[in-house]
C-alpha cells in the first residue's frame, strides 16, 4: 500500500491553500497549520512531506511573510501552482443580505472585495484567514455576521452562500510554491522551467546594476525580483528572484556566474517546471 502524501498549509480547512492542494495533489492529505512558521516547521521536521505556500497574488501583491521566512527555512521549491481565487459571501443558513452588519475575512480577501462591502454598507473585520472566519461565523450563531471565504469553506462549515464570486477583479489569482526538505531539480530541457534563487550583493556602488547586467546580456528573462531587509538591518538587503530556464543552460549559467561575482551570497532554492498558467500571461501593450 503506497504512502499517502501529507501536505502542510497555513490556515483552516477550506482555505484557498487547501483548494490548491486538492487540485495539484488530489490524493494527498491536507494538513492545516496555524501559521506559516508552523507549516514550514512541519515540513522541516518530516511531519509533512511537502508544503503548499502562497507567495504572491495578482491583486494584493507579495505575501511578505513568505519572502522573509523562505530563505531562512532551508527548504526547497519543487513546483508551483496558480489558483484563480473566487470569493463567496456566506452566513448562517436562512440569513438575508439585509441582516448583515459586519463581514469578516483575511485582510487580503477584504481588500479584494471592497466593492460589495461598500454596496452593502457593512463593516469589515480582519480575521486570521478566510476559512477561519467561516468557521467562526458558523460557531457564533449570529445572523448579523458574514464571512468571505471559499465555496469549499461554506460546504465544510454548513453556511449559505449569499453572493457568489464577489472579488473586484476577475483576474484575481494566487501563485503558490510547493516546498520540500530535499532539493529536486527538474531535468534540463524537460519543458519550460523556472529557477528561483536568493542573493545579497556586495556593498559597492552600482552593485545591483552590475549583478543583474548578466541576465540582460545573456538573454535571460527575469520574471520576479523582490527585496527585503536582513535581521532588521537597513543596509543589508537580500533579494529573491525567479528567472526562466535551467542553471545549466548556457545563458543562465553565465548570468549566475556574473551574479556570483558581485554577490556576498547566492543560493538556488529551486529549479522546477513552469505551471501551464504562465502561458496565459500577456503583457498589455499601450
Amino acid at each position: 500500500m503506497s504512502k499517502i502524501l501529507k501536505i502542510a498549509f497555513q490556515g483552516e480547512p477550506g482555505a484557498n491553500s487547501h483548494i490548491a492542494i486538492s487540485e495539484a495533489y488530489p490524493t494527498a492529505e491536507a494538513m492545516p497549520c496555524a501559521t506559516f512558521e508552523d507549516a514550514l516547521s512541519a515540513i522541516s521536521s518530516g511531519e509533512a512531506d511537502l508544503g503548499m505556500i502562497p507567495i504572491e497574488n495578482s491583486v494584493a501583491g507579495r505575501v511578505a511573510d513568505i519572502h522573509h521566512l523562505l530563505p531562512a527555512s532551508g527548504l526547497y521549491i519543487i513546483g508551483e501552482w496558480f489558483l484563480p481565487v473566487r470569493h463567496q459571501l456566506m452566513a448562517l443558513k436562512g440569513t438575508r443580505l439585509a441582516d448583515i452588519k459586519t463581514v469578516e475575512s483575511h485582510v487580503h480577501a477584504l481588500g479584494q472585495c471592497r466593492r460589495i462591502i461598500r454596496q452593502l454598507g457593512v463593516r469589515p473585520i480582519v480575521a486570521g484567514d478566510t476559512a477561519g472566519s467561516a468557521r467562526d461565523v458558523a460557531q457564533r450563531g449570529d445572523r448579523s455576521v458574514a464571512a468571505i471565504a471559499s465555496r469549499l469553506a461554506a460546504e465544510i462549515y454548513g453556511l449559505d452562500i449569499l453572493a457568489e464570486d464577489i472579488e473586484d477583479e476577475a483576474h484575481n489569482t494566487t501563485r503558490f510554491v510547493v516546498l520540500a526538505r530535499q532539493e529536486q531539480w527538474a531535468e534540463q530541457n524537460s519543458g519550460p522551467l523556472v529557477t528561483s534563487f536568493v542573493f545579497r550583493v556586495r556593498n559597492l556602488p552600482a552593485a545591483l546594476y552590475k549583478a543583474l547586467g548578466g541576465f540582460a546580456t545573456n538573454g535571460v528573462n527575469m520574471t520576479k525580483l523582490e527585496s527585503y531587509m536582513v535581521d532588521g538591518n537597513f543596509f543589508a538587503t537580500q533579494f529573491y528572484a525567479d528567472v526562466d530556464g535551467h542553471p545549466n543552460d548556457k545563458g543562465l549559467a553565465f548570468a549566475l556566474e556574473e551574479l556570483k561575482f558581485f554577490s556576498r551570497e547566492l543560493r538556488i532554492v529551486g529549479v522546477y517546471p513552469a505551471h501551464p498558467f504562465r502561458a496565459t500571461f500577456s503583457e498589455r501593450m499601450e
